[in-house]
């Protein structure tokens, strides 16, 4: 125990040695002072970091900031030839585009879009697709065009991904220029392509020495709201030093840090910490460590002076190249209202450049009184919104002197966070004289091309007269009145033609002629109003224009007034001569605008229904009338196209023994497999094919694919004893109807061709009583179609003898509850038995039918009860099948 208490005294009296406490006081201090210097060495290593930084990130901005407006400054001096000369060609905006798109920019390409649509490109080759684009109907362009348009500001837009390959920023720049009465109307865009990779090359982002890496956020001009869309996004995370790149519409968000991030541990921190360890043996050492330390922070200093003074070198540039530009610089504290003015924005507006601080109210006092309250509006606009400020008035000067300004400014923070607008002016007084000055060019050519206009006119007179009636020509009528220059609304127009007058003209002569148009210029003259327009359009064509209110009635009245007066027999040496007229007459619709170029055309549509009407008529144009001239317009090419591409099908319905219910025969009926109507009747399209004259040729198509189909027939065993096809009134005119036969196989007895009875009974014509006899003597039979609806008589049927009579469906159809009509259905058949001529009731779409006709003595049935209209392939289905006989 003695041993114990011995040992802890000694223990207590080692620590309590002088040489122990220094020993530990020096450890202490040692380790104080070792801490010491390593933050003193974290804190150098980040500031001088961060200094680095901040001076490249600083050249990086200002090289960007610079090349984009210098870009955007080149095309807006395009934009300003625009605005003077609207009227611009391929060839003067190609001249001046070229000296801007050059090695000196980064512009890709420049392209004018005069209302809305681009016509204008530099350069054109490679930018072919561009030519013809209307910002209107694209969905990808249409909406930054048009906020640029609802601006009225430059818009900047990017990047994005151009077809030609690459990306770009894209400048749209609404264009707006003076009408006479001295109202801005939109021209149109201009939108200049800025490349990517040469305003990234040229600003300095792209090199391969760049200590630092760069984000840049802000897409469209969105600032620190936008999307990254250079560099890499985590730079944004990583503490980097925040600067703004300013754009006249809008800016970005520019941050940077060191490759591969900051360094939270300087390089130097284990010699550091060595020389703090050596100094716990030796005390010499934390002396030449604090010496050493001192010297390295000296020489960052140094190192921080020498970038200072790179800075005011790089300052001083700035401000040579402002003041050899001639801009001033100015900065406004959004924060304190202080408005700071260079040397060169005292001269501009001529105040004293001793004041180191101005007040909005200094620079309110210059504005001209004119522009005073919009130029306050747009700056105040531009503090309250904190977005870019672009403004252009005139300033007053001390002297008097009135000068132009053009100011620009954008917001930016401070290393604080402090906001100011920083921006710039200068004189752009030639500018605007020159633009004056221009303008009272162009006015004063305006003028001298009016004289000539109006003196050319003059001279034209006589080209716009009938030199025959002196009535206004057609010319006249079309430049004058129907184009509306002659300040009169045209309500009304009569298209008015001379019926019979080519007669009196082939006849009479010439002369004859003449003086029936003179006739007739005389009674349109006695006819109408004092301010009625009466012109002669063509040789024996007028036109009545009324450009005062009317009503229908009075037009029939005046139409009705001059077909009276042109009956009239009009003597010409020994003759009489008599000629009708035909009107038609348009009215305008007075919910629309000047429309007399329609209205022609409408009086046009309206005189053709009056000629196939029966002449000597007037009628007028209505809309169904248009409709139906558009409609058989569009029927008329479809049966053309539709005869080219053989569209027209025979579809086949049978016809029955009444008594054994065999088929008998088949009729060929005409269908057209119209493209996109799908199947279609003739009562669609024959009325229309027979104004054409192709009903011949359709009737040739359906028998010679009758023929084609009757040999398949045949191949299949399938027996059809006789074929009957409709063959026109035209063809029966034809004296080569049988050569026309040529070249076809037709078996005798197997063929008959329906007739309808209006065609040829009670005619007297040779040919179509000869044609009839060719036929029969080839074995074609004669069938009478629609039998009862025309006027036959009996020694008509005596002469034509016909094989067989088809009594029409419209008596057919009510037999079945009308007595009458069953006796004059027996009757028609008992006179077709007692002739010799077979007799085919259509329409039997019952089975009373059937019974009726059949106890009636009817020979053939052919109706909807035992088969419809059917295709080849169907109708031989439908012979093996024999299902109308389960249905009888």
């Amino acid at each position: 125990m003695l041993m114990n208490v011995s040992r802890g005294l000694h223990h207590c009296n080692f620590l309590l040695r002088p040489s122990v406490i220094a020993a530990g006081i020096a450890l202490a201090v040692t380790l104080t002072a070792g801490i010491y210097a390593e933050q003193q060495n974290r804190l150098v290593h980040h500031q001088s970091s961060r200094a680095k930084v901040s001076e490249q990130l600083g050249l990086v901005r200002a090289k960007l900031e610079g090349n984009i407006n210098s870009n955007i400054q080149l095309v807006r001096g395009l934009v300003e030839v625009i605005e003077v000369q609207p009227d611009i060609d391929q060839d003067r905006f190609s001249r001046i585009a070229a000296g801007l798109v050059d090695h000196h920019s980064q512009l890709r390409n420049i392209a004018a879009a005069p209302d809305l649509v681009i016509k204008l490109m530099y350069p054109i080759k490679g930018n072919e697709r561009a030519i013809g684009l209307d910002y209107r109907t694209s969905e990808k362009q249409r909406d930054a065009a048009l906020r640029a348009v609802g601006s009225r500001e430059m818009v900047l837009a990017g990047p994005v991904n151009l077809v030609q390959g690459g990306q770009g920023f894209i400048s749209r720049f609404p264009v707006f220029t003076e009408d006479e009465d001295g109202n801005d109307r939109l021209w149109g865009l201009v939108s200049a392509v800025i490349d990517v990779e040469r305003l990234y090359a040229e600003s300095g982002l792209l090199s391969p020495d760049l200590p630092i890496d760069i984000a840049i956020a802000g897409q469209d001009g969105t600032g620190s709201y936008g999307t990254v869309f250079f560099g890499d996004a985590k730079v944004l995370d990583n503490h980097p030093l925040i600067s703004s790149v300013a754009l006249p519409s809008g800016s970005w968000k520019i941050a940077a840090m060191p490759k591969g991030g900051w360094a939270d541990t300087p390089p130097n921190t284990w010699q550091i910490r060595m020389a703090v360890l050596f100094g716990g043996l030796l005390l010499v050492l934390p002396i030449s460590i604090a010496g050493y330390l001192y010297d390295q922070r000296r020489a960052n200093m140094r190192e921080l002076n020498r970038r200072q003074s790179e800075m005011e070198r790089l300052s001083h540039r700035l401000k040579l190249a402002l003041t050899t530009s001639k801009i001033g610089v100015w900065e406004f504290n959004l924060d304190t209202s202080e408005l700071t003015w260079d040397d060169r924005m005292c001269e501009l507006y001529g105040v004293d450049a001793s004041l180191d601080r101005r007040g909005v109210d200094c620079w309110s006092s210059t504005l001209h009184p004119d522009d005073k309250a919009r130029a306050e509006e747009e700056f105040h606009r531009a503090t309250l919104t904190g977005g870019a400020y672009n403004s252009e008035f005139r300033v007053l000067t001390r002297d008097g002197t009135t000068r132009w300004i053009r100011a620009i400014g954008a917001v930016h923070y401070d290393l604080d966070g402090r906001r100011y607008i920083v921006g710039v002016n200068w004189d752009v007084s030639t500018d605007i004289a020159l633009k004056t000055r221009l303008l009272a060019s162009k006015q004063n050519a305006e003028l001298r091309n009016r004289e000539l206009e109006d003196a050319r006119a003059q001279m034209e007179r006589n080209s716009l007269h009938d030199s025959l009636t002196g009535l206004p020509n057609r010319r006249f009528l079309d430049e004058r009145l129907l184009s509306g220059h002659a300040g009169r609304r045209v309500t009304a127009l009569l298209h008015i033609d001379l019926d019979r007058f080519k007669q009196i003209n082939d006849t009479l002569g010439h002369a004859a002629g003449d003086a029936m148009l003179v006739h007739a210029s005389s009674v349109l003259k006695a006819s109408t109003r004092a301010d009625d327009f009466i012109a002669r359009i063509g040789g024996d064509e007028f036109v009545i224009a009324t450009t005062s209110q009317t009503s229908e009635e009075h037009l029939a009245a005046l139409a009705s007034r001059i077909i009276v007066q042109m009956r009239q027999p009009v003597p010409y040496e020994s003759h009489e001569c008599r000629f009708g007229v035909s009107i038609g007459i348009a009215t305008a619709d007075p919910r629309e605008g000047d429309c007399g170029k329609r209205l022609l055309i409408d009086a046009d549509i309206a005189l053709y229904r009056a000629k196939s009407n029966g002449r000597n008529r007037f009628e007028f144009f209505t809309a169904s009338l248009k409709a139906e001239i558009i409609r058989n317009k569009r029927v008329a090419d479809d049966i053309l196209n539709g005869l080219e591409r053989k569209e027209f099908r025979p579809y086949f319905q049978p016809q029955f023994d009444a008594r054994t219910l065999d088929i008998v025969g088949v009729e060929a009926l005409a269908r057209w497999e119209h493209p996109t109507e799908g199947m279609l009747t003739p009562d669609v399209f024959l009325k229309t094919a027979g104004e054409l004259n192709v009903v011949p040729l359709i009737d040739r198509s359906i028998l010679e694919q009758t023929l084609w189909q009757s040999t398949r027939w045949k191949a299949a065993g399938v027996t059809i004893p006789k074929m009957s096809v409709n063959v026109s009134a035209g063809r029966l005119y034809e004296a080569d109807l049988l050569g026309s036969l040529d070249g076809l196989s037709i078996e005798r007895g197997t063929l008959s061709f329906e007739l309808l009875e209006s065609i040829f009974l009670d005619e007297k014509n040779e040919t179509i009583v000869a044609n009839i006899e060719r036929l029969r003597s080839l074995g074609i039979q004669i069938d009478i179609d629609d039998f009862g609806t025309g006027f036959a008589s009996i020694v008509s049927l005596i002469q034509v003898r016909p094989d067989r009579l088809k009594i029409d469906r419209q008596l057919i159809s009510p037999i079945v509850k009308s007595e009458s009509r069953r006796r004059l259905v027996a009757s028609i058949i008992e006179i077709g038995q007692s002739l010799g001529i077979k007799v085919v009731a259509e329409g039997v779409e019952t089975m009373d039918h059937a019974v009726i006709l059949r106890d009636l003595g009817c020979d053939t049935l052919q109706g909807y009860a035992l088969a419809r209209p059917m295709s080849s392939d169907t109708l031989m289905d439908f012979v093996r099948d024999e299902s109308w006989r389960r249905a009888a």
